[in-house]
């Protein structure tokens, strides 16, 4: 039995990655190398803190292991003189002495410096002869017809580190080597893993990019590109693989507002997105945004944007439980201003009773200062003489966390953080203010009560009658 204790800062608002790895202990050695892999597995803080104690999944090397992955790069030096640069990835294995080994190399992205590479496929034992903790380099070319390719830069990362798919963890700096001086100003360029999978005999892992959809408009808010995710489905992925762990059936019902439904083109401020009006939940934040996907298909959007509807729908299923067993989460995404903001005052003054929060993120250009005004951090939001009895909305502007470098992966990770920092300063005050005191821990064998149900509702700005805007 393992019986050491270990202490971690829990933070609700992040998403805190854990890998456990099992070896088995040959000598006195201090160096993993020296002892015998068992097996490994990854997850988060928060899912061990929302769920009861579960049999750990470990997976073990299979030498016919075959990983696929795709990679794209941002900022990258421009080499050529009459274009940009026609980059390419070369991959090598490090070997036991300290040299390295070639054993991949992508195709040629012409002319960018923010390529997107085609997925490629490759024998894990060649990335790594076994060992996952094995150096692996990847330089960064520019590719030249007469073969003497220009040196962009280069980074080091492990077969470990990759498995773990798109994360924060796997964003690499390209260092160059030169020295910096007062005329040359730095720019850092990155290298960004966007999706990882690896099969087997045995299993198959895979963490991917959600499937893109094909809204008819590139320049709409809501169109799917091939190469990644637009606002709305970013902030749902950013908010919602967070929360989710805290879910116990991971079951959310999600909601669209503002669209013509099918077959009789009658408008709705509160449709389900999986087209089901009896089970409007879906599995996991993945099944959020395969619904949203195929809604954009089947739906016209339509204005105007009215959150009123959504909001006392929630609150609805909020005033069903509150002996503090459930605490329900609305997150809506828009990118408009509000046509309801009476009702919607309203409706938010009523809900601060309930066990509830919403969150509201802004995406696109629009002017949100209505938003700010349901965001009581400075002045409580009241209706017809009636004040909120908690602050209950946190609003954000996507475009603030965008990260310059065009990188998905911290602009989610800063949005994420600052959205869900009032989480839980606002369960704990409904708790308090009904007196309900934390349950007692419950046995390994027992099932765990649901503590948190998130509904998640995609929304978006008002536009004229024939344009397609709204989801």
């Amino acid at each position: 039995d393992f019986v050491r204790k270990f202490v971690l800062d829990f933070f609700f608002e992040e998403k805190q990655n854990l890998r456990f790895d099992v070896y088995n202990v040959d000598t006195r050695s201090s160096n993993l190398s020296k002892h015998d892999f068992l097996g490994q597995m990854f997850c988060t803080l928060g899912e061990i803190i929302g769920s009861t104690v579960q049999p750990v999944t470990t997976c073990g090397r299979n030498p016919r292991d075959i990983a696929t992955m795709q990679l794209c790069a941002n900022k990258l030096d421009k080499k050529d003189f009459f274009g940009k640069s026609d980059p390419f990835l070369v991959f090598y294995r490090s070997n036991e002495d300290g040299t390295f080994t070639i054993c991949h190399k992508t195709e040629v992205i012409k002319n960018n410096l923010n390529p997107v590479w085609q997925p490629f496929t490759i024998p894990v034992r060649a990335l790594c002869n076994g060992d996952y903790d094995r150096t692996v380099k990847v330089d960064v070319y520019d590719w030249d017809r007469d073969g003497s390719h220009d040196f962009i830069g280069e980074f080091t990362t492990s077969y470990r580190e990759v498995s773990r798919g798109q994360s924060q963890f796997n964003v690499y700096e390209v260092k160059r080597n030169f020295i910096k001086t007062e005329s040359k100003r730095y720019f850092p360029a990155c290298v960004t893993l966007l999706s990882f999978k690896v099969e087997s005999e045995l299993n198959v892992t895979s963490v991917a990019l959600p499937s893109p959809g094909n809204p008819s408009q590139p320049t709409s808010l809501h169109y799917m590109s091939p190469y990644q995710m637009n606002a709305y489905a970013m902030a749902l992925k950013a908010v919602g693989e967070i929360i989710q762990d805290y879910d116990s059936d991971k079951h959310f019902p999600a909601y669209g507002f503002g669209a013509k439904l099918p077959p009789d083109g009658k408008i709705s401020h509160a449709f389900p997105l999986n087209s089901n009006t009896e089970t409007p939940n879906c599995v996991g934040i993945e099944g959020v945004l395969e619904a949203y996907f195929q809604s954009l298909r089947t739906v016209q959007l339509y204005g105007p944007t009215n959150f009123a509807p959504v909001v006392n729908q929630v609150a609805r299923c909020a005033a069903e439980v509150t002996d503090g067993s459930q605490y329900f989460v609305l997150l809506m995404i828009t990118d408009g201003v509000i046509s309801d903001m009476a009702q919607t005052k309203e409706a938010v003054v009523n809900a601060a009773s309930l066990p509830m929060s919403i969150i509201i993120v802004g995406v696109g250009p629009a002017e949100f200062d209505a938003m700010e005004e349901l965001d009581g951090d400075e002045v409580r939001v009241s209706s017809r003489g009636r004040i909120a009895e908690r602050d209950i909305v946190q609003f954000v502007p996507f475009r603030d966390y965008i990260d310059r470098s065009g990188n998905q992966v911290l602009s989610m990770a800063r949005l994420a953080k600052d959205v869900l920092a009032e989480i839980p300063d606002q369960l704990l005050s409904f708790m308090k203010s009904r007196g309900i005191e934390p349950r007692p821990p419950l046995p390994a064998c027992s099932d765990s009560p649901s503590m948190s149900t998130t509904t998640t509702t995609t929304s978006t700005k008002p536009a004229p009658q024939e344009r397609n805007r709204h989801a």
